[in-house]
């Protein structure tokens, strides 16, 4: 972990990550937990985010719920077409997430748009211009998301902290599509605001009250986007290469279809997984098992591979090990 950390900030680090309490003031909830002064946390959040280890602070948005579709997009750029190409899928606004990539398929990125069919246009658009194919592999069935490093413990692995994965019985069951959710003006209204980044102050939701809306109607509202999973956590977005985890790596395989929720589930249980989905493939790409991978050396990730693939009989797979990240940033909603 990274030494220059106080105990106090990488406890407080966790708890930001869990998501902050919907309170008038969540920041004194939370010194309480920690055993600090509410002056004392707002200070050391401060400091947090002004080192970078706090990217951001605010809400991370489930765009599923609001009837928006999504794919994770990849081509193959010849390296002295990438920075151009780079540049033109940052400036679409459905871009949250891109990526360069060792492989022959250097460039991956996420999108998002108001349906699939927009999604289509887009693509044929980008393969026009640039005189490249880009392939869609869209989500099939998630078995882990929205994970949480733990920083306080010192070992260096990532954390399943209100995944949405579910335990049945002992077994992890398929996590649920997520079901549109309509909402009325003023829910819709707190929504905006809280894509913005929340300020760091005594009571950070009070921004959103107006004329119309009192404190107790926000949080409210807040209550209901969370409970409707419109809103996975208000808390915060670390750097986990601040925090150490320095190699990153999507994994990739292929399995069998009559296999594929047992692999994926044995997949997503391993600590260091933050992601795993199961996407469409498309011709010359029979990799159907997706995982990204956080952990504080090559060999950690290299040793949890070969347990996975031991384990589960894979003989065909890969590593992408992340050489940039060109765009990591929330695609705003409404």
């Amino acid at each position: 972990m990274n030494p220059r950390l106080t105990p106090l900030q990488k406890r407080l680090c966790n708890i930001l990550q869990d998501g902050l309490p919907v309170c008038s003031k969540p920041f004194a909830e939370i010194a309480k937990l920690l055993d600090s002064s509410e002056e004392n946390v707002l200070k050391e959040i401060r400091e947090l985010k002004k080192a970078g280890v706090i990217r951001r602070l605010g809400a991370v948005i489930n765009y599923r719920t609001l009837g928006k579709a999504g794919t994770l997009v990849t081509t193959h750029v010849p390296e002295e077409d990438v920075q151009g190409v780079a540049a033109a899928v940052n400036e679409l606004s459905g871009v949250s997430h891109n990526y360069l990539r060792k492989h022959h398929y250097n460039l991956w990125f996420t999108l998002q748009k108001n349906s699939q069919a927009e999604i289509d246009t887009v693509l044929r658009e980008l393969s026009a211009r640039f005189g490249i194919d880009f392939h869609s592999l869209p989500v099939e069935q998630s078995f882990k998301l929205d994970v949480r490093f733990d920083v306080a413990n010192g070992e260096g692995v990532a954390v399943n902290g209100g995944s949405t994965s579910l335990t049945t019985g002992g077994i992890k069951a398929q996590i649920p599509k997520a079901k549109d959710v309509e909402l009325n003006e003023k829910q819709k209204q707190i929504l905006s605001g809280l894509q913005n980044e929340l300020q760091i102050v005594e009571k950070p939701f009070e921004f959103l009250c107006d004329g119309k809306l009192n404190q107790q109607d926000v949080f409210k509202i807040i209550n209901f986007l969370l409970e409707k999973g419109v809103v996975s956590r208000i808390g915060a977005i670390v750097d986990h290469y601040k925090l150490g985890f320095v190699a990153n790596v999507m994994f990739v395989c292929a399995v069998p279809e009559e296999r594929i929720i047992e692999a994926g589930n044995a997949l997503a249980n391993f600590s260091m997984v933050s992601h795993c989905y199961q996407r469409k493939t498309f011709e010359g790409w029979p990799y159907n098992l997706f995982a990204m991978m956080h952990a504080l050396s090559m060999s950690d990730i290299q040793r949890t591979i070969d347990e996975f693939t031991a384990a589960e009989k894979i003989d065909s797979y890969e590593l992408l090990p992340t050489v940039a990240e060109l765009k990591k940033h929330p695609v705003r909603q409404l």
